[in-house]
């Protein structure tokens, strides 16, 4: 058994510690110096980096842009997403076609994604010159550059990227519920939003519970649609900064790999903790449940 255990989980243990354990722990190593880059690290500095890190002004922006970007994530796709799920979950007509057009967002590259909306939302482009024709002329705005709609911007396409997963995932929580119990309670004369309050939305709990701690750590990882639309740089003054733009922005653009280390690892730090809470105080009830069948069977 021991053998078994060891061949099928090895590789995976494998690919872990190289993967994932190992630049944790190199990116901790290098935290402690003023390393450039290149050559062994000899300017120790200890933990002035991780210090400069927490006092840090332009962090503590990024900190507070990151969590405004996780909470409108959750607030706006959670929502859209079980409303969607709920209409495609009936027998509409085009059905089908609808929720291949929903997820197509997902499975597009960030790099495509990013570079088709920067050129839209450009203060020529394609958006501003369709509202110019339609006669709402009055809307135009500089979409990516004003820190007061660069927000809403960024989650406007962070929304229309990842709902389609969303909404997949709501879709198989849904035709996981038994026929039976909608049936019963349409026969004891429940309306449709009570069933829907009363049986839809506890029994879908755990896939939404699911769904919200992936949002969570993919919020607090943004970085492609980021870089790829504002920039490292433009970003900061737009107000659409992440932690991840602000490691590569201070770590490698800047030369100071040493540095960015440091915030390599701070992410990490925070990720690991907000995973840890999210686990012990949300997903607590899920995960002793699927223990407890685990350990009947």
């Amino acid at each position: 058994m021991r053998l078994e255990i060891a061949l099928l989980a090895g590789p995976a243990i494998i690919m872990f510690l190289a993967f994932v354990i190992f630049p944790v722990a190199l990116a901790a190593f290098y935290g402690f110096y003023r390393w450039h880059g290149y050559g062994p690290p000899t300017d120790w500095v200890g933990l002035n980096n991780y210090k400069l890190i927490l006092t840090d002004p332009a962090f503590q922006q990024v900190l507070w842009h990151t969590g405004l970007i996780l909470v409108l994530s959750l607030v706006i796709q959670g929502p859209l997403a079980i409303t969607l799920a709920l209409l495609l979950n009936q027998k509409i007509r085009g059905r089908s076609i609808i929720r291949v057009l929903i997820f197509v967002p997902y499975v597009i590259s960030e790099v495509i994604v990013g570079t088709g909306w920067s050129l839209l939302l450009q203060s020529s482009g394609a958006v501003n010159d369709l509202l110019q024709h339609i006669g709402l002329g009055f809307l135009q705005a500089e979409w990516l550059s004003n820190p007061k709609l660069a927000i809403w911007t960024l989650m406007g396409i962070i929304s229309w990227k990842y709902i389609g997963f969303a909404v997949i995932l709501m879709l198989a929580g849904l035709q996981s519920i038994p026929d039976e119990l909608f049936e019963a309670a349409q026969i004891d004369g429940a309306s449709y939003w009570q069933v829907q309050r009363r049986i839809t939305l506890p029994l879908l709990g755990p896939t939404i519970r699911i769904w919200a701690f992936l949002s969570i750590i993919g919020s607090l990882q943004l970085f492609d649609l980021v870089y790829i639309i504002w920039g490292p740089y433009v970003a900061g003054t737009a107000g659409t900064s992440t932690m991840a733009i602000y490691m590569v922005a201070q770590g490698r653009n800047a030369g100071n790999y040493g540095y960015g280390s440091a915030i390599a690892v701070v992410m990490f730090l925070i990720s690991l903790i907000v995973a840890l809470i999210y686990q012990r105080v949300v997903l607590r009830r899920d995960l002793q449940g699927a223990v407890t069948e685990g350990a009947n069977r």
